[in-house]
């Protein structure tokens, strides 16, 4: 396995050693051991699997807030996404900064979202499925979100008009977020 580090300190990118021949491809897509030796020490105890029918299907930015927040590592078994991931610890020097990958099944990238992150994705392709791994089970109480476009964020999303649901529609900005977590603080 491939760690690649990003400007956000925490949230990493994980590239699988594929094994291919004409036959299709193996990979270990998780190892729990390998991923500790590699400094990556959570337990995930659910998997969730989303489907977007459509490109331009944007889910996001969400959170759960402390107690109840989620370290999520996440792939892409079809389609393609490009993901996004922003700092919501206040006082980090990152606060309010973002990365966006491509995960695709096609290069089987995979990103880690650690507590104290938003999380986002917007399809590029139709009939994307993604699969999160998460270390805690989703609280309705804690569940938050902040608005896909918020202007002091300005992500570079690939549309301009994305396919929301409801909820997404009606996130707060960045700045009138409900939001918890402080950098350096306990995030359990």
């Amino acid at each position: 396995m491939k760690v690649i580090s990003t400007k956000l300190p925490g949230v990493l990118v994980l590239e699988p050693k594929v094994h291919g021949d004409h036959r299709g491809f193996f990979m270990e897509s998780y190892n729990h051991q390998t991923l500790a030796g590699l400094g990556i020490e959570h337990t995930f105890i659910q998997d969730n699997q989303s489907l977007s029918v459509e490109a331009g299907v944007l889910r996001g930015l969400h959170y759960q807030l402390a107690p109840k927040a989620l370290t999520k590592l996440v792939r892409a078994v079809s389609g393609a996404v490009y993901d996004v991931v922003v700092d919501i610890r206040k006082g980090s020097p990152t606060y309010g900064q973002w990365i966006g990958v491509i995960l695709s099944a096609e290069n089987k990238r995979q990103i880690l979202v650690p507590k104290g992150f938003a999380h986002g994705v917007c399809t590029l392709v139709p009939n994307t499925q993604l699969l999160y791994k998460v270390d805690d089970y989703y609280s309705p109480e804690h569940d938050r979100g902040i608005a896909w476009n918020d202007p002091d964020l300005n992500i570079d999303w690939p549309v301009s008009n994305p396919i929301l649901s409801d909820k997404d529609r009606q996130q707060p900005s960045f700045a009138l977020a409900d939001n918890n977590f402080v950098y350096g603080g306990d995030l359990s």
